[in-house]
């Protein structure tokens, strides 16, 4: 019964803010594109010095001279962790707003010009190798991003509300401890994500390189 009721709570509450995570996505979409037509307008001198450091990476992955596994753990979960840390503390602030909504754009950017730039100079040999380096761990990565974005953004307006609107009569306290669980689950889902990309993303990276890329 009790897991009946909160499916309908969570059912209730996408339906009245579904415009919100619409724009949420699209704005994320858009980020990927704009970060595939950044590669498109690189220099030919550009491409080169970045593939060339790309090519050594590619390297040391061959080799297995890259990082520890758990070196690569740690930093994964670090930067993921203070990346959503940071869209959840600035949900809190009334001025944070526009910050969520650039970082979400800048995570869109950066996976689509990491994709497009490999595609552009590897083909299909760099479609493999993004398929295997970045969709792993992003499949868990984006869709809590996404969703902490959102949330982010649903809460400050919450709080613009309550702070310029005196008839706003909802309180902010329920809320905001359902936007610390909130919290918390990203940050499960982030380990799992750290994980996949520090034990899994390799392996599958030496196993694509071995067998394409260095041949």
């Amino acid at each position: 019964m009790k897991k009946r009721l909160y499916q309908s709570d969570a059912a209730s509450y996408f339906r009245e803010h579904s415009s919100i995570f619409l724009f949420i996505v699209v704005l994320f979409l858009m980020g990927v594109i704009f970060g595939a037509i950044v590669v498109n307008s690189m220099s030919i001198t550009q491409k080169e010095d970045l593939f060339y450091y790309l090519s050594q990476f590619f390297g040391q992955v061959s080799s297995g001279r890259e990082g520890e596994d758990n070196d690569l753990f740690l930093q994964s979960f670090s930067h993921n962790s203070k990346f959503i840390g940071l869209m959840w503390i600035l949900g809190i602030s009334i001025i944070g707003l526009p910050v969520i909504l650039i970082l979400l754009f800048i995570k869109g950017m950066v996976v689509g010009f990491t994709v497009g730039f490999l595609v552009s100079q590897m083909g299909w040999q760099g479609f493999m190798l993004a398929f295997v380096s970045i969709l792993p761990q992003n499949l868990i990565i984006i869709p809590v991003f996404i969703m902490m974005a959102a949330l982010s953004v649903i809460f400050s307006l919450r709080m613009i509300k309550k702070q310029f609107m005196k008839k706003y009569a909802q309180p902010i306290l329920p809320f905001f401890k359902g936007y610390i669980f909130t919290l918390f689950v990203a940050v499960i889902f982030i380990v799992a994500a750290s994980g996949i990309e520090a034990y899994l993303s390799p392996w599958l990276m030496k196993t694509v390189i071995s067998s394409t890329v260095l041949k």
